[in-house]
């Protein structure tokens, strides 16, 4: 996490100074017991969620629906898993349909730098995507991806096909893993960071994995979507 005083070149700096720190896979495929209680937690909070969150993607549908008769309520999308495995991500659609399309003429107005598109007055998010974005609320539709096995409840967050072949041999090491619904970058500055700070904070989680550090991370998450931080 970029700290106050230390700017991007420093955390460059840092990064190209850590590239020596591997993650071994086989440490990370040895821990049995904590990935079989993960993913027993996984399914049951993900079952429990979305039936507690019925009434909420009810109405989110409504609201979608209301601002764009013509549009889908979800969107769906190809992101990078384990061991670079494809799978298709769902999220409520906060954006104009045309959304993918419109990318390419935004690229160079990106907020953040590396592989990574963040913009903060993305002019493609529709007036409903706003609220839900800035609640996570969007988010909710990947619970199915949990249940799936294509997603964790707490990891690094997919990229995209276009991100990954960005990536170099040290940033790969965030597919080592499944990825998560919510980590340590959702619940910390989020998008005061970049993308190399970004990456060591998901390799941060990958070393230090633990029951009770995914529990902190989710309760975290809870009072984030409660109390937004600066999520766009």
């Amino acid at each position: 996490m970029q700290t106050e005083g230390h700017g991007r070149g420093d955390f460059r700096h840092y990064h190209s100074l850590t590239n020596n720190n591997t993650i071994s896979k086989d440490q990370i495929e040895k821990r049995i017991l904590y990935h079989f209680f993960k993913r027993f937690f996984d399914e049951l909070l993900s079952i429990i969620a979305i039936i507690l969150l019925i009434p909420v993607f009810v109405v989110t549908a409504i609201l979608i629906k209301i601002e764009d008769p013509h549009g889908p309520i979800f969107y769906s999308q190809i992101r990078i898993g384990k061991n670079n495995r494809p799978f298709r991500m769902y999220k409520f659609r906060s954006m104009v349909t045309n959304a993918d399309e419109r990318l390419k003429t935004l690229l160079d107005q990106n907020d953040v730098e590396g592989a990574m598109f963040k913009m903060k007055s993305d002019p493609r998010v529709t007036k409903v995507g706003g609220i839900i974005r800035k609640y996570s609320i969007d988010e909710l539709p990947q619970l199915i991806n949990v249940v799936k096995g294509d997603m964790s409840l707490v990891g690094p967050r997919p990229p995209l096909r276009r991100e990954v072949k960005e990536y170099t041999k040290y940033d790969k090491q965030r597919l080592l893993v499944i990825p998560g619904c919510t980590g340590l970058w959702q619940v910390g500055e989020r998008n005061n960071v970049g993308f190399h700070e970004m990456v060591e904070l998901d390799l941060k989680y990958i070393r230090e994995a633990g029951i009770l550090l995914d529990f902190y991370i989710l309760i975290r998450t809870i009072i984030i979507m409660i109390r937004p931080n600066n999520a766009y």
